[in-house]
């Protein structure tokens, strides 16, 4: 209903155009993108501080971190396949002795 309508329409467009011409603006300001820059790049500094400190947290307390859990992962997973592997050795063995004590 507010789709259709021409007045919603022309104010929508309206606001699009403004926003537009507003982020033009602020990203032609070589000052703000500079600030940006700045903010993007403390936030990152910050985020791999709080990372180093939660690891640091998390190895007082004798709790793996997420790269520990997936490293305990991959583990299983390799000795899962080197099972099988073997697994399927042992069976290939018996097949073969299965014949051979028959006889």
């Amino acid at each position: 209903m507010l789709k259709n309508n021409p007045m919603m329409k022309k104010l929508v467009e309206t606001g699009e155009e403004r926003v537009g011409k507003l982020a033009q603006q602020l990203l032609s300001n070589e000052k703000f993108v500079a600030t940006v820059q700045t903010l993007v790049s403390r936030s990152l500094a910050a985020k791999g501080t709080l990372d180093s400190a939660l690891r640091s947290a998390l190895s007082a307390m004798n709790l793996p971190s997420t790269a520990d859990l997936e490293q305990l992962r991959a583990k299983v997973d390799d000795l899962e396949r080197l099972l099988a592997s073997v697994e399927s050795k042992v069976d290939t063995l018996v097949a073969q002795k299965a014949p051979s004590s028959k006889k």
